[in-house]
């Protein structure tokens, strides 16, 4: 098995990585320090699974999943993430991913996924299936569910403090069509200004006060 594992923090993929050797072997393990990467990764080495983060420098891990499986769709994704909102799972799901856990799950369960969805399976961590199968959304996240894909991806990239011109060089997208889909936002999401936006995404769990989520 090939395995790439995409995650900004080099400690991260180092440990993971070893984890993997060890409990998987024999497996190739790679890794990737940005979206950019592993999309690039991916069509040179083909790997059999991505473990992707959600937000990474350059183009977050949702965006790297739809554009990887539009190139390679016999690529197996699974997120392993810190975030654990539903609206996030969502988004990554519906990119295409195969899977998704959190980074607070036992080393177990992570070679557990790594094997389902290996093998073409669905994996999703327990606590998180529960909650999408029951969850009854309040009404901002219930907005959030419905947003398109490129429009959840502005607005994480937006809440994050991105201007139009990074976020247009990072979408490959004109700085013209961010600034229509920020209008698009503002109009669904009910919201008047950019400040408004940034509380929306803190509200529910998109953003960290006082943390980097990048």
């Amino acid at each position: 098995m090939k395995i790439i594992i995409a995650d900004d923090h080099a400690v991260v993929r180092q440990g993971y990585a070893s984890l993997l050797s060890t409990m998987l072997a024999p497996c190739e393990v790679l890794e990737a320090g940005s979206g950019d990467q592993v999309y690039s990764m991916c069509q040179s080495e083909t790997p059999d699974v991505v473990i992707m983060d959600v937000n990474m420098n350059g183009i977050s891990g949702i965006e790297a999943t739809r554009r990887i499986l539009q190139r390679c769709p016999d690529i197996k994704i699974l997120f392993f993430s810190m975030y654990d909102e539903i609206p996030v799972v969502t988004q990554a799901l519906d990119a295409g991913a195969k899977g998704y856990i959190t980074k607070s799950c036992t080393p177990e369960v992570l070679i557990e996924a790594v094997t389902k969805v290996a093998g073409g399976q669905l994996y999703v961590e327990h606590e998180l299936a529960m909650r999408l199968a029951v969850s009854r959304p309040e009404q901002k996240d219930k907005r959030l569910k419905e947003m398109t894909q490129r429009e959840f991806e502005i607005f994480v990239m937006l809440a994050q403090g991105n201007n139009v011109k990074e976020i247009s060089e990072q979408l490959c997208i004109s700085s013209k069509t961010v600034s229509n889909y920020t209008a698009i936002l503002k109009s669904k999401l009910n919201i008047g200004s950019t400040a408004e936006l940034v509380h929306l995404a803190i509200e529910t769990g998109l953003v960290k006060v006082g943390t980097n989520v990048s």
